[in-house]
């Protein structure tokens, strides 16, 4: 897929909307009772990227971001304020904020991922952009050193170990993350006088599977 390891301004992200969005398809029965089904495995993120701009240089910012990435031809990084690390909103990453999986004493490699827990339901949400520089591991509650422990795949979110974990020990993690997204329009439309107005450009993106 063609993607732009370049992540939009995070001060025009700032104060967006969106969030994620599932799909079910429902049939209701003769009965009256429903039948519920998801194609999804995940759910998809939508966001407004017109709502951060502040200024007419916030304008020019999205315009150059948006023709540099040709329209929707190439992917970026986004930063979602609401939900972009592994801790709680109040807190800092650590290494045990996420149980990613449980060694088996062979595999060395893992994905990152975040959990969303509601009444004995788990989600495990796969996590393929990291931000560098934020990802610590730990195994069975000791924390392990990147570039000796481990390595990170910043493109792929996958945790590479120099030797597998041992059966059944738990592996945690701790990062910072964007979602990969493009935009989802093919034409950026603004106006100075609109704009002077109060009025801003609608801008959709929409995460895109990697």
């Amino acid at each position: 897929m063609s993607f732009h390891e370049v992540r939009f301004p995070a001060n025009l992200s700032f104060g967006s909307v969106g969030g994620p969005e599932r799909r079910t398809e429902i049939v209701t029965l003769a009965n009256g009772f429903e039948e519920r089904n998801s194609p999804w495995a995940h759910s998809r993120r939508r966001y407004d990227a017109g709502l951060g701009m502040r200024s007419l240089d916030d304008v020019e910012t999205l315009i150059a971001f948006y023709e540099a990435r040709q329209g929707q031809l190439y992917g970026f990084r986004w930063k979602d304020w609401a939900d972009y690390k592994s801790s709680v909103a109040s807190g800092d990453v650590a290494f045990g904020d996420q149980v990613i999986a449980h060694g088996d004493g062979l595999s060395v490699d893992f994905q990152l991922t975040k959990s969303y827990a509601s009444g004995g339901s788990v989600y495990a949400r796969p996590i393929t952009k990291p931000v560098l520089g934020t990802v610590a591991i730990g195994i069975a509650g000791a924390q392990q050193v990147e570039t000796i422990h481990f390595t990170v795949n910043v493109d792929t979110g996958v945790i590479h170990f120099e030797h597998p974990p041992e059966e059944d020990v738990e592996i945690t993690a701790g990062f910072e993350f964007d979602v990969p997204v493009r935009f989802d329009i093919d034409r950026v439309q603004t106006s100075v006088a609109s704009f002077q107005a109060g009025e801003v450009p609608n801008v959709p993106v929409v995460e895109v599977r990697i």
